[in-house]
């Protein structure tokens, strides 16, 4: 799975930083109650809603990969019209590419 060229960035410019990260987010992780597919669509719905687009191809392909569906990642992306409106339809599109492509 490719990560997205500005994360490519911050691990080559700040590695010490970009370890630091990592290590939190596996902390964080180790410490979620979801499953690993549960919390790959939770993230992806949080990403839509914020409008984080670069990492989503990236998330949509672990959340493939933990056997996550295509519909699946389309409703995680569009769970937040009710909260944020239609800005999450943006994502659509890089997320249907992604599962689609990878």
């Amino acid at each position: 799975m490719k990560v997205s060229r500005a994360f490519e960035v911050f691990a080559q410019e700040a590695p010490d930083h970009q370890k630091a990260w990592s290590e939190a987010i596996q902390a964080l992780s180790a410490a979620s109650r979801l499953d690993d597919k549960t919390a790959a669509l939770a993230y992806i719905s949080v990403m839509a809603a914020s409008r984080r687009d670069s990492g989503l191809p990236f998330h949509v392909q672990l959340a493939k990969r933990h056997g996550a569906k295509r519909d699946e990642v389309i409703s995680a992306v569009l769970i937040g019209l009710p909260a944020v409106g239609n800005i999450v339809t943006a994502s659509l599109p890089i997320a249907v590419e992604a599962y689609d492509n990878g």
